[in-house]
């Protein structure tokens, strides 16, 4: 019998897949469930690559993401590595923090409320 050795990744090695950060994907689900209970969304998926971690949002499960969250590491010294990504697949903001990259969303779910 014949032991297999993994080798240990090397420091300055690009990881096999770009993932959300545990602060990160509480901060989006969070997002996910008001915009849930205020009627606009009913569906999500993630998808993990070498490249990028994707978030997206449904109206509904048959059709195109609403809106696609994007985390690309490689962006981070350039534009930023948060994206947020419309239906029609254009860029709707960019930035280096995940809170301003969120705000177009969030903005959504404010409400006036009369004295």
């Amino acid at each position: 019998m014949s032991a297999v050795v993994t080798p240990f990744p090397l420091a300055g090695s690009r990881p096999l897949q770009v993932g959300f950060d545990r602060p990160e994907l509480l901060r989006i689900l969070d997002l996910y469930g008001r915009m849930v209970a205020a009627g606009m969304w009913r569906d999500y998926a993630m998808d993990f690559t070498r490249d990028a971690a994707c978030f997206a949002a449904y109206r509904r499960t048959a059709e195109r993401p609403e809106v696609r969250i994007e985390k690309r590491p490689s962006m981070r010294g350039k534009q930023g590595m948060w994206c947020l990504i419309g239906e029609s697949g254009q860029v709707l903001k960019r930035g280096h923090e995940l809170a301003g990259v969120l705000f177009p969303l969030e903005r959504r779910l404010l409400k006036v409320v009369e004295q």
